[in-house]
């Protein structure tokens, strides 16, 4: 692939990871907010960090009617002065992504005329070249990934071959994060709490087509992604085992053309949402990915075996080194002396450990979202989350206007407390089964006993 590999190499100038890296984040946000004014904002804030229900105030909810291969459900809830639409999908992958674009059609076209210029621009790459990189690609990639992209196209009526590029984006571009993981006597209640940073340039504006999206697959485990509009892949997300997974990449601009010859972490992310009921099943399956560049990640598990992990994983590194993992207060972590017991995290020397080593034994929700807004590369974070592994509860900024994430309030969602039919049980519960085989998804369906 000469013209790519020439394009992605004099690209380098404006990709260094940590000076001007282009992004904009083709990732997003799940929510509900607290935002309002006054005390009464600081009220709400305050109750939702401890837990409590999240005011609902001016959301407008959407429902979809049941069509044959299930329903999905739409509502937006507001953050400030903006709306962020919240979908819940079901079924099996291509009924989720016709789902989503029917849900999503108006963001999902805004993003492609809008948005996607711009990257293709920044990386002065072709229309041809991109889909020869998607080609090489989806070759790895997780057929419900691209089952879903089909659906997707065909609910939202935007060109597939679009949608591919947008998938296909992130695989070519460096960029940096941040992640910690704290469970047990580390934590105030003994649950495992994990961040996550997606530290992005702000230029592109894709974070103001944020999308989360709540997935009750038929087969597979429930899971929840923050994500853009029009993109599938998983920078962050959480499923309903207590899986959480993070990542921070490593790759410097200077190593592109990078491995093509694999699927995109975010993609293989979604694999283990789907897949992964304990740590060692999420290892397990990272293990069997081929890589495509240099990243950290962190895998978190609040429910199975209540630990998580860091994992350096450099793909250009000799076989020995190429995948290193650290559990935590691990003497030969590359941030030792630097660690602590039920405490992993990479923070590119951001000053993480002195603010966990007072905090230890009292990081709570709160704690964690202070430090997630310590961290972040100013003038680039997108978006800053905080994941309860244990509780299935999420805290989540996303960047707004002229507003970086860590100075946007914080928006609360109860996993396990979504009912979209008010008949008492949990979406995630309910799943994307059609019991009564009426052509509704039971977590739509209250006559479902």
């Amino acid at each position: 692939m000469p013209a790519l590999t020439k394009r992605l190499m004099e690209s380098a100038g404006i990709m260094d990871m940590g000076k001007q890296r282009f992004g904009g984040a083709l990732l997003a946000g799940l929510a509900l907010t607290v935002a309002a004014s006054g005390a009464q904002a600081q009220q709400a804030k305050k109750e939702a960090l401890r837990g409590a229900a999240a005011p609902r105030s001016g959301a407008q909810v959407f429902p979809v009617s049941a069509e044959s291969g299930g329903g999905g459900r739409r509502f937006e809830l507001v953050q400030g002065d903006r709306r962020i639409p919240v979908a819940v999908v079901a079924g099996d992958p291509y009924q989720m992504g016709r789902q989503l674009g029917r849900l999503m059609r108006k963001e999902i076209r805004a993003l492609l005329s809008e948005i996607l210029p711009k990257f293709k621009a920044a990386l002065r790459i072709s229309d041809a070249e991109l889909a020869r990189v998607w080609e090489t690609t989806a070759a790895y990639t997780d057929d419900r990934v691209e089952q879903e992209l089909l659906g997707l196209a065909e609910g939202s009526g935007a060109p597939l071959a679009q949608l591919h590029q947008v998938q296909c984006l992130p695989l070519l571009m460096p960029y940096s994060c941040s992640s910690v993981a704290v469970w047990g006597k580390a934590s105030a209640d003994g649950h495992l709490y994990q961040t996550r940073d997606l530290d992005w340039n702000l230029e592109a504006g894709a974070h103001e087509f944020p999308a989360a999206v709540v997935y009750l697959p038929r087969n597979g485990l429930p899971h929840v992604t923050l994500t853009f509009a029009g993109f599938v892949g998983a920078n962050c997300g959480m499923n309903a085992a207590g899986i959480v997974l993070a990542e921070m990449g490593d790759s410097p601009a200077r190593e592109a053309p990078y491995n093509l010859r694999a699927p995109h972490f975010s993609a293989w992310f979604r694999t283990v949402l789907y897949d992964a009921d304990s740590l060692s099943r999420a290892l397990a399956l990272f293990r069997a990915q081929p890589m495509t560049k240099r990243y950290h990640f962190v895998f978190g598990d609040g429910r199975a075996e209540r630990r998580a992990v860091k994992i350096r994983a450099h793909s250009p590194e000799p076989a020995g080194r190429r995948a290193l993992v650290w559990k935590d207060n691990d003497p030969s972590d590359e941030l030792a002396p630097d660690v602590l017991p039920n405490v992993v995290y990479q923070d590119e020397g951001r000053g993480a450990f002195p603010f966990l080593k007072a905090r230890w034994g009292r990081l709570d929700a709160p704690a964690m979202i202070e430090l997630a807004n310590r961290l972040p590369i100013r003038g680039g974070n997108v978006l800053d989350v905080v994941f309860d592994g244990t509780g299935l509860r999420l805290w989540f900024s996303y960047a707004h206007g002229e507003k970086e994430a860590y100075q946007m309030p914080y928006c609360f969602l109860d996993l396990g407390a979504l009912d979209s039919d008010g008949d008492g049980k949990p979406d995630i519960a309910e799943g994307g089964a059609d019991a009564d085989g009426d052509g509704k998804p039971d977590f739509l369906d209250p006559a479902v006993n």
